[in-house]
């Protein structure tokens, strides 16, 4: 079985450390997302939020799975403040999600509505070359 390594990286201007990897955009890219998720907030103490980070990362990566039309997609986790960290997905599609509710008969349209749910705010970022959805999850302060 292959072993993946994580690294950290500071992946914005202001210096908050973060962990990044580029996926290739498959179904099965969501289990290496969770994975990073999990490295990121155990590093960081924060393992109390592994469990909703892992779902909400699933959820932003499904997304861009079904419906960006790219190679890859992009997955960061950045700690932003010591109780808050940021986990965004960056795809090369331009349409911004719509948050909807779904019918009790349809099988997809609930992913962002549980995504609200389980963080303190989400939104998106236009880019020159596609867009950056992120959301962003608060536990303990840590001092």
């Amino acid at each position: 079985m292959p072993v993946t390594t994580y690294t950290t990286t500071t992946a914005s201007p202001i210096g908050h450390p973060a962990y990044s990897q580029t996926l290739r955009r498959t179904p099965s890219c969501a289990a290496g997302a969770r994975g990073l998720v999990r490295a990121a907030l155990d590093a960081w103490g924060l393992g109390e939020l592994a469990d909703d980070g892992a779902l909400v990362v699933s959820e932003l990566v499904g997304n861009a799975v079904r419906h960006a039309r790219c190679r890859n997609v992009r997955v960061t986790v950045t700690r932003i403040a010591p109780d808050t960290v940021r986990i965004a997905v960056v795809d090369r599609c331009h349409a911004r999600p719509v948050r909807r509710s779904a019918g009790d008969g349809e099988v997809c349209g609930r992913g962002l509505l549980v995504v609200e749910a389980l963080t303190v705010r989400w939104g998106t970022d236009q880019l020159a070359y596609g867009k950056r959805v992120w959301a962003e999850l608060r536990g303990t302060d840590t001092g």
